[in-house]
C-alpha cells in the first residue's frame, strides 16, 4: 500500500511502501576515518566562520534526534565545501542505484559500445522509479560487487563496499564518497563520457514526484536519488539516504546526506531535507563573502 506522509516543506508525499532489497547482514559501523586529502585552499576568513558555525548548528539540531547522520556538500563555482560526521557509513538501500547505472555506463565505454535497449530501460527504471528487479539485472550485468569495485576504483571512490553477491542493498558508503559520484556527473575530467554523464543527470531529474524528496529541498531545481529502508539489524527503524545535484540562487550544490536509525521513514525525510538546507543556505552566504 502507498505510505502518505508529510514532507517537511508541508506538501504530501506519496511513496511505496518499502520495498525489500537485496540486503546481507553486513554489519553497518562507523569505519575508521580515511586519510585526509589537501583541502581546496580557501580564503582563511571564510574557513572558521561558516565550518565551526555550520557544525554547531547541526549538532543542536541532531543531538534532540535520534540515529544518525552525515552530510557532505560542494558548491561548484566557489568550490567551498563542508562535511559533517565523516565517519559514519550506512547501508546504501536505493541510492546505489545511480552508482550501478554509472557503473554500466563504464563498462560500454571501456568496450566501445553504446547501451542496448534493456539496458536503457532498465538504468531508466532503476533511476526514475526505484525498480529493484532493474537495478538486479544491471547488478549482474556489470559484474556484481567486483564490477562496481572496479568502477568505483577508477571513479575515485574511497570509502564504498559493494553488497556481497546479489544484496547490492548492503554496499556501504560515506557521504563524501556519494558527493565524489556526484562530482563524476558534472566535471570534465570525470572518466564518464560528456553524452553519459548528461544521461543520468537526465534520469535523475525525472525521478517519480513521490520520490522527488531529500537533498532536492535545498533549492528549486534538482536531480535526485533517494534511497529508504527499514532495518531488522535496527530494529525495524529507517535508513534514509538523499544524493543530488541542486540549483538555488544561481548556485550549484553537490550534497549527500545519509542517516539511519529514524522512528519512521516521515522522521528521517525531515532530518534530510532539514540538513539539506541548512547547509545550502549557510554554504551559499559563505559564498558570497
Amino acid at each position: 500500500m502507498p505510505l502518505a506522509l508529510l514532507a517537511s516543506s508541508g506538501v504530501p508525499h506519496t511513496l511505496p511502501a518499502a520495498a525489500t532489497l537485496p540486503l546481507s547482514p553486513v554489519a553497518i559501523t562507523s569505519a575508521p576515518e580515511p586519510a585526509k586529502q589537501p583541502a581546496p585552499k580557501q580564503p582563511a576568513s571564510r574557513r572558521p566562520s561558516y565550518r565551526k558555525g555550520l557544525t554547531r548548528s547541526l549538532d543542536r539540531y541532531l543531538d534532540d534526534l535520534p540515529g544518525d547522520l552525515a552530510v557532505s556538500v560542494r558548491e561548484l563555482s566557489s568550490g567551498l565545501t563542508y562535511s559533517y560526521n565523516r565517519r559514519l557509513r550506512t547501508a546504501t538501500a536505493s541510492i546505489v542505484k545511480v552508482n550501478i547505472v554509472v557503473a554500466l555506463l563504464l563498462r560500454a565505454q571501456r568496450e566501445h559500445r553504446r547501451l542496448t535497449g534493456w539496458e536503457k530501460r532498465a538504468a531508466a527504471q532503476a533511476i526514475k522509479v526505484s525498480d529493484n528487479d532493474a537495478a538486479s539485472r544491471l547488478w549482474a550485468a556489470i559484474g556484481g560487487a567486483s564490477g562496481l569495485a572496479a568502477a568505483n576504483k577508477k571513479l575515485g571512490l574511497r570509502d564504498t563496499r559493494p553488497g556481497p553477491g546479489g544484496a547490492w542493498g548492503s554496499t556501504t558508503t560515506s557521504a563524501a564518497d556519494q558527493v565524489r559520484l556526484l562530482n563524476a556527473l558534472v566535471s570534465s575530467s570525470s572518466p564518464l563520457s560528456p553524452r553519459h554523464r548528461r544521461h543520468v543527470l537526465e534520469l535523475m531529474g525525472h525521478v517519480a514526484p513521490e520520490q522527488a524528496w531529500g537533498v532536492s529541498a535545498a533549492g528549486s531545481g534538482a536531480q535526485v536519488k533517494n534511497g529508504w529502508l527499514p532495518r531488522e539489524r535496527d530494529a525495524g527503524r529507517w535508513t534514509v539516504n538523499s544524493i543530488g545535484r541542486v540549483r538555488e540562487r544561481g548556485r550549484t550544490y553537490l550534497i549527500a546526506v545519509i542517516s539511519r536509525r529514524h522512528r519512521s521513514l516521515g522522521a528521517g525525510i525531515k532530518a534530510v531535507e532539514h540538513v539539506s538546507k541548512l547547509v545550502a543556505k549557510v554554504i551559499g552566504r559563505a559564498a558570497k563573502n
